[in-house]
């Protein structure tokens, strides 16, 4: 074969708001290796299609032609159908940012059909007041479409799922037969209307191999569908399967009809087992010579890893190529009104990684032992701000999720100064550790370089536990990062976890009450719960005696093989708070609430917290290092280099020369009043340590270039007004 035509998928679903990244990186990487390669978003494609006119009067009049045991709900939806039709593709360009004008209709008048999901705006006036139309309008034209989605998933597709497609089917699912089942009953609407969207691309592309990413159980469905039809009508296309699901489940994959729809299955990244899979389909490469993937030979699933190149480095995956990819039609929507929270949901955002892996790698409820978090690479602030720029000019868009598990702080601190060096203007987020590296200088110089928000695991919100589970934080700790953040203008938000092994009742109610500290100190603004899960390829997943629980299934099957079922028979009955948990947080979330007691969240007995009400105002309340104590700290200027001026003044019979620097800001001008001497080695300081410079100075470095004349020495310089208003206006210590 000469070299093949690429098409690279994602099936639905998975975000709304912004491509998932995985094909652009892939697309990015074989680009330069020579290959062509197209992609395609099926998601947002299919619900394009689905909520268009022509789809939804499709969904209707199979409703209304079939058998339906309807809700009052969906009776009503179908009762407003007109208003629906109409109202259909002015909302869905509004929300692609298309056509703004309409959201003073959409908040203020009855221009939307409403069912059930609107039965919780009463509290919308308070949410967004006068201001903030369009974001008030993008939330309920948000309600809008789940109605419909309601509508869709009570009748026509039971599996349907705005962020999943039929993710039940995926989960913990060990036997492949569930999901033969469902993939030989006849295919639903929203199937067909996927499948058109598929032909299309096919007829477009002329692919001799699709690659679909599966980064979720909810785009196993999607993806075997798509599949399935390309073996039944295209037979000599081979098709490929690689991403997050089968990175964690399809470890020790033995099911052969997996392979009636998939040719291959690669494992951790992708780069290198796909130039080898393009060499072995352009007859250059032996079978045996094939990188991490699962095929089937003689009926029987085989791991072919004979190849012994090293994995492709951080430095050499290139940069994301979004080509193809519909980047004006994604939906910006609005489903919870946090500022922070709705951020996954909400604009679109250029997902990049800023190293490979993860630096920490201890979590004992982590996958650590998987090369996506084992194996850590970093590229060096200009390589990724290189990137970055590359990006921007394809897409046009300025905002970035960094997706990283825990993004490395060094690295991070390089990339704010060059993007702060180049004037390169962006607002980017993502996931960090709340570790004490983050102080309150690296804090404000991440703010000034675009950060707008950060998300961190707290995790269960006891010291103990925290130990337990090798975290690497302490509460206290916790605190004073969010608060540094917070301070900053950076909002946060943090991962929690109930049920940890050992877990008791008690833990779990002082968790929540640590929780709602954080909330009521302002220091975190958003948060959600997760309930542990024991998985194969954490530490306590390999090792549940030395974590005190029991593994209790399932059996392994010849299919997926990551979630283990567990007791906890020193803890206390997990399942039992889920539902108090969501619900308080969820009020904190909106300031709501925060003065009840603990026990107004559950419907069943709790104890008193044992957390003193001050934990968290204390560990904030405590100082931060003098800066007498960090001489080896990089000391950076981030405002302008300011004007100088000497004047003679007389004191005490004698002329003496002042120096003043005036400082011309963003925000407002300042003026520093000192010593000639001073001033002139402050002036001459300031334009080494501006991003722009060359040099990096250190404090220590800083002290031996004091002037020997000055009237004061370097430390007690260092508690002056002078220097701590130069702290305070933006001279960093990092």
């Amino acid at each position: 074969m000469e070299q093949p035509n690429i098409l690279l998928i994602t099936p639905p679903l998975t975000q709304l708001n912004t491509p998932y990244p995985a094909t652009a990186y892939l697309k990015g990487f074989l680009n330069n290796r020579g290959y062509t390669v197209q992609q395609a978003d099926l998601g947002i494609e299919l619900v394009l299609k689905m909520f268009s006119r022509d789809g939804l009067n499709r969904i209707f009049r199979e409703i209304e032609e079939g058998n339906f045991e309807l809700s009052d709900n969906s009776l009503r939806i179908l009762r407003l159908k007109r208003e629906y039709l109409h109202t259909i593709e002015p909302v869905v360009r509004f929300l692609q940012n298309k056509d703004l004008t309409l959201a003073q209709q959409i908040s203020f008048s009855r221009f939307l059909p409403e069912a059930s999901r609107f039965d919780q705006v009463e509290d919308i006036d308070w949410a967004f007041g006068s201001m903030g139309i369009t974001d008030r309008a993008r939330y309920l034209a948000t309600l809008y479409l789940e109605d419909l989605g309601d509508l869709i998933k009570e009748t026509i597709s039971p599996y349907f799922a705005f962020s999943r497609y039929a993710e039940k089917l995926a989960l913990s699912a060990t036997s492949f037969t569930p999901m033969e089942e469902a993939l030989q009953e006849a295919p639903s609407l929203v199937d067909k209307m996927l499948l058109e969207v598929l032909e299309d691309k096919l007829q477009k592309a002329k692919p001799d191999i699709v690659g679909f990413s599966i980064p979720f159980p909810g785009n196993l469905y999607g993806g075997l569908r798509l599949a399935q039809y390309i073996k039944q009508n295209y037979p000599s296309i081979k098709t490929a399967m690689g991403g997050g699901y089968p990175n964690t489940e399809l470890r020790s994959l033995r099911e052969p009809r997996l392979f009636k729809y998939i040719d291959f299955v690669t494992l951790d990244d992708g780069e290198g087992p796909w130039l080898k899979l393009l060499e072995y389909m352009q007859g250059k490469r032996d079978v045996a010579q094939l990188q991490r993937a699962f095929i089937l030979q003689d009926s029987e699933v085989k791991y072919i890893n004979g190849c012994s190149d090293p994995d492709i480095p951080h430095t050499d995956v290139g940069t994301p190529d979004y080509d193809g990819l519909p980047i004006k039609d994604y939906l910006s929507v609005i489903d919870v009104v946090n500022p922070m929270h709705r951020l996954w949901s909400d604009g679109r955002w250029n997902k990049l990684t800023i190293a490979h892996g993860c630096y920490w790698k201890r979590c004992s409820f982590c996958d650590i032992t998987l090369d996506y978090i084992n194996r850590y690479d970093v590229a060096p602030a200009t390589l990724l701000v290189d990137r970055i720029e590359q990006i921007i000019a394809q897409t046009g868009q300025t905002g970035f999720h960094f997706v990283d598990e825990a993004a490395p702080p060094a690295p991070l601190r390089d990339m704010a100064i060059e993007l702060i060096r180049r004037g390169v203007k962006i607002s980017w987020w993502g996931n960090i550790r709340f570790e004490k590296t983050f102080t309150p200088d690296l804090c404000r110089l991440l703010a000034a370089s675009g950060c707008i928000a950060v998300s961190g695991g707290l995790e269960v919100a006891s010291d103990r536990l925290l130990a337990l589970m090798e975290k690497g934080v302490s509460i206290g700790q916790v605190a004073r990062v969010t608060d540094s953040f917070t301070q900053a203008g950076i909002m946060v938000h943090a991962y929690l976890m109930y049920g940890f092994p050992t877990q008791t009742t008690q833990e779990t109610i002082d968790s929540l009450e640590v929780v709602r500290q954080l909330f009521g100190n302002n220091v975190i603004q958003s948060g959600y719960w997760h309930r542990f899960s024991m998985t194969a390829h954490s530490p306590v997943g390999k090792n549940p005696e030395k974590y005190k629980v029991v593994k209790v299934g399932p059996v392994e099957g010849d299919f997926a093989n990551n979630d283990l079922w567990h007791d906890d028979p020193t803890g206390t009955d997990h399942g039992l708070f889920g539902e108090g948990l969501a619900k308080a947080i969820y009020n904190y979330m909106h300031g709501v609430a925060l003065d009840e007691p603990l026990s107004f969240w559950f419907d069943f007995k709790t104890p008193r917290t044992t957390v003193t009400p001050n934990l968290i105002s204390t560990a904030i309340e405590q100082p931060h290092r003098p800066d007498s104590t960090r001489p080896n700290a990089r000391v950076l200027w981030l405002g302008n280099v300011p004007e100088i001026d000497f004047t003679m003044v007389a004191k005490k019979g004698q002329t003496i020369e002042r120096c003043m620097l005036t400082f011309y800001e963003k925000g407002e001008d300042f003026q520093v009043k000192t010593t000639a001497s001073i001033g002139q080695w402050l002036f001459d300081t300031i334009r080494r340590i501006v991003p722009e410079s060359d040099e990096t100075l250190s404090l220590k470095q800083l002290q031996e270039s004091f002037p020997g004349e000055a009237h004061l020495t370097f430390e007690e310089f260092m508690v002056s007004p002078t220097w701590l208003e130069l702290r305070d206006k933006g001279l960093l210590l990092l």
